[in-house]
């Protein structure tokens, strides 16, 4: 048996790995249950993950798999896949005369992924990142999640270089439009610009803070920025 709260939770996490591909923050959860801290999320998915309903990834932020549900919720005693039937998110970081070519698998090594790179992204001041897919990337199997699509990016600028992200590294961006406290993140600013940056929430404000002393954390109201995806890889070559 499962309390209101559990349940209530539970719900909500299919329910987002169905349209989104990946769960939602402990933030999104508090507000969406109503609750004051993260300590009873903590609390809840921690009696959910006893319960065998849900199974968090090790070594993954975020990453929590459905198992089962209950049959309040439409689920049986068989695993539930809830991840891989993400509705179709597009980023609109960036735009072209081209369609974005899907990831696929290369032909001459199994655990090898090709990504199309679709254009530039600002570590400095925002830009526009508008540009079609111009090449392929490959990248490893290992770097990829199995929910969600993944595209890659040039990095323009030395904002996030004490991060390790150079000028000319191409990042690797899973799709997504949440985000947790200290997420390097592709977020799209006013409609326009985008920029790749370390997301804080502060109540209704969003900042986006450099890895630069050179750069100044901007700050926006919470509608002005939009969340296209969260960094989960980096490819530099020499």
């Amino acid at each position: 048996m499962l309390t209101k709260k559990q349940l209530d939770l539970l719900e909500f996490i299919h329910k987002r790995l169905q349209r989104d591909g990946v769960p939602p923050s402990f933030d999104e959860m508090k507000v969406a249950l109503d609750l004051r801290s993260k300590s009873g999320i903590h609390r809840l998915i921690t009696a959910l993950e006893e319960r065998g309903f849900i199974r968090r990834l090790a070594h993954r932020a975020r990453a929590i798999e459905i198992l089962r549900l209950p049959e309040s919720l439409g689920g049986g005693s068989e695993t539930q896949n809830a991840g891989t039937e993400a509705q179709g998110f597009s980023p609109t970081v960036i735009d072209g005369g081209q369609d974005r070519a899907p990831a696929r698998t290369s032909a001459r090594h199994s655990s090898a992924v090709e990504l199309p790179v679709m254009g530039r992204i600002a570590a400095g001041v925002p830009i526009e990142a508008i540009s079609q897919v111009s090449h392929q990337v490959t990248v490893p199997g290992g770097m990829i999640s199995p929910n969600g699509q993944h595209f890659a990016l040039e990095v323009k600028g030395d904002s996030m270089i004490e991060a390790g992200i150079n000028n000319g590294d191409i990042v690797v961006i899973r799709e997504t439009e949440a985000a947790d406290d200290g997420d390097i993140v592709v977020a799209l600013v006013e409609g326009h610009e985008a920029t790749l940056k370390r997301y804080h929430r502060e109540g209704s404000i969003i900042a986006l803070e450099a890895a630069n002393p050179a750069y100044e954390t901007r700050r926006y109201p919470e509608e002005q920025v939009r969340i296209q995806g969260l960094l989960v890889g980096l490819i530099r070559t020499y």
